[in-house]
Order: C-alpha cells, then structure tokens, then sequence
C-alpha cells in the first residue's frame, strides 16, 4: 500500500480514547481501574510510565505524582474529582475525574484524563482520553501500529469499555459523518463482544482478540493518515462491513 504522505512532515495529530456508557464505580472502584491502566501503559513507552496529577483548579497546587500506582492517593483524587457546582453539593450521578501529565517536555507532552462512575444516561457516560506526541522521537516511537495496538489493549482490559480507538483527529473528523451516535473506526478500534462478531475484513487489516472481552481491529501496520485516500478507502470498506454485522453505525464520510 503506498503512503502519500511521509509520516515524519504529516500534521496529523493523534489519541487514543475508550468510551463506555452509565456504570456506576465507587472513587476506590475507579481507582484501582486507573492504576491497572496506567501500570499497563507504563510498558507501552518510557514517555507512558510517569504520570503526574494535574492540580485543580489547573496550574496551582504541588504536583501529586502517580507512578508507581497508589490506591489511597488515587483514590483520594477520583474522591476529589467529583463533579459539583461551586460551593455546592456532589453530583455524583456525573461521575467522577482526574487528569494527569507525563513528564516530558514540549513535542514529548501527553496527558490523559480519566472520567468514570458516571451513571448518568448517556450513551458515552464514561471516557478515557490519551493524548498523544505528533513530533520528534516519541511520535516516531509511539505511533506504530504495535505500540497503539498495546495501548488500545489496555484500555479494553482495564476500563472494560463499549468501543475504543486510536486515530488521527483529522480522521475522526471525516469519520463522524456529524452523528453524535457515531462510533469511530481508527488505525486501531476496539469493539466490546457485547456488539458482536466480527467478519471476516480484507488484507492488510488485522484482527486480535482481547482474552474475552472483545475484539482489536488493525487497518494498516503502517501509520494511518487521512491524507492517504488508499487508507481512507479501506477504513470506509471496514466500516461497511462492521455495519453490515451490525457492530456499528454506517456513517458515510
């Protein structure tokens, strides 16, 4: 399959993102599903492994460090990441957040945020979102299908989400067909087992299991760019095939 566009100059931007929807998790619950994540994403990359809490409100407040994992201070952040009005009360229907930062610096920053225990009903009511380096060394390292592949693959293991996926943002813009019922299909896309079987889908895609939970998708092992109109092209045939066993919406883009 020919890239027509180097990877190095592409301005593509990338993340990886895990949604699920009303699952009403305790602070202790949500804790001890972020620090399995975060322990498998420390195996991932070395810019994945150190993980620092972001203050509220942003920019005050000592940095909390949250590698190696630790319940009680994990806990305590999800217990204080309930959303409410100010000075008032907990909603707790709305689940509960913490935010985090690598250590690194400039093209090498990334952060995730980490939204569970919501009950509300709301299709995605839950949400996990890795953003990821678009430049430098890091990028080069990171956005290849194997290392996206073992990052989706946590995501599904450890938050148990409905669908996730790695892609480009200017993907995801082409891929939503503007219907917020829409799921995404990425470079990477993972769909729960609840959906369905997945079919059979042409050459170079890859599919992998996740013990027995669900299913991985791989379009390319080379990186996707929504300038390439040749992985375009076989996105929208994946898609019309996931659509057609009922696994997902078929948005046209």
């Amino acid at each position: 399959m020919t890239t027509h566009a180097d990877s190095r100059t592409s301005p593509e931007t990338y993340y990886a993102g895990a949604y699920w929807g009303p699952r009403r998790e305790s602070p202790e619950e949500c804790a001890r599903r972020a620090a399995a994540f975060l322990t498998m994403l420390a195996t991932c990359d070395p810019l994945l492994a150190n993980w620092n809490k972001i203050p509220k409100p942003r920019g005050r407040g000592r940095k909390t460090p949250l590698m190696p994992p630790d319940l009680p201070t994990l806990t305590e952040a999800f217990r204080r990441g309930v959303n409410r009005e100010p000075g008032g009360p907990p909603i707790e229907h709305l689940g509960l957040t913490v935010e985090a930062y690598n250590d690194g610096v400039r093209q090498d920053f990334i952060s995730v945020s980490m939204h569970c225990g919501s009950y509300e009903q709301h299709r995605s009511a839950n949400v996990c979102v890795l953003s990821l380096p678009s430049k430098g060394e890091g990028a080069e390292r990171i956005l290849t299908a194997s290392v996206l592949t073992e990052v989706t693959r946590s995501m599904a293991l450890t938050w148990e989400p409905d669908w996730a996926v790695a892609m480009s943002h200017a993907h995801r813009d082409m891929d939503d067909g503007g219907d917020e019922t829409a799921i995404w299909l990425g470079w990477v896309t993972y769909l729960s087992r609840h959906r369905g079987t997945v079919p059979p889908l042409p050459a170079p895609v890859r599919i992998e299991l996740v013990e027995d939970k669900g299913t991985l998708i791989i379009l390319t092992p080379e990186r996707f760019t929504a300038a390439n109109p040749e992985h375009i092209a076989l996105a929208r045939r994946v898609r019309e095939l996931l659509a057609r066993a009922g696994l997902m919406p078929a948005v046209t883009f």
